[in-house]
């Protein structure tokens, strides 16, 4: 067996970044995430979003790659939602994802930083946030979509 303790933090957005993640479509979806992701061992400490987008802050289980566990939330819950008509016209993820590490004493910043999108987005666009993350490690001038 092997032990692995890495937190990610995943972010991505609906594609063309569509707003259509407006309560209570983002609590439906974000609630099926997590039981998903509970099914299959994965688990997430924190889920949150904006109209356009996703984050989750979770541990990478051993035997996925960032990739694959990645693709299994996303995909998933795509195909959930569509059989489900949870969004008028459908629910289609961005192919790009944003996936970092979180070290152990920035836990706390990085679960009130999800747990606040709302407010955060009052004063931030979700070009802007991205654009920061991908700076923040040391992108530039890269288009998600």
């Amino acid at each position: 067996m092997a032990y692995v303790k890495i937190w990610i933090h995943g972010v991505w957005s609906t594609k063309y970044r569509s707003p259509i993640l407006k309560p209570p479509v983002l609590e439906k979806i974000c609630s099926h995430i997590r039981a998903n992701a509970r099914k299959k061992g994965i688990y997430i400490d924190r889920i949150n979003g904006h109209e356009d987008h996703i984050h989750v802050l979770m541990l990478l289980k051993s035997e996925y790659s960032i990739a694959k566990q990645m693709q299994l939330l996303k995909g998933e819950s795509a195909h959930w939602a569509n059989e489900t008509n949870l969004v008028k016209g459908g629910l289609e993820w961005g192919v790009k994802y944003f996936a970092a590490s979180v070290s152990k004493d920035k836990l706390d910043i990085v679960r009130r930083y999800i747990d606040n999108q709302q407010v955060h987005h009052q004063k931030q666009s979700f070009v802007e946030e991205y654009a920061n993350f991908l700076g923040n490690i040391g992108y530039e001038d890269v288009d998600f979509e």
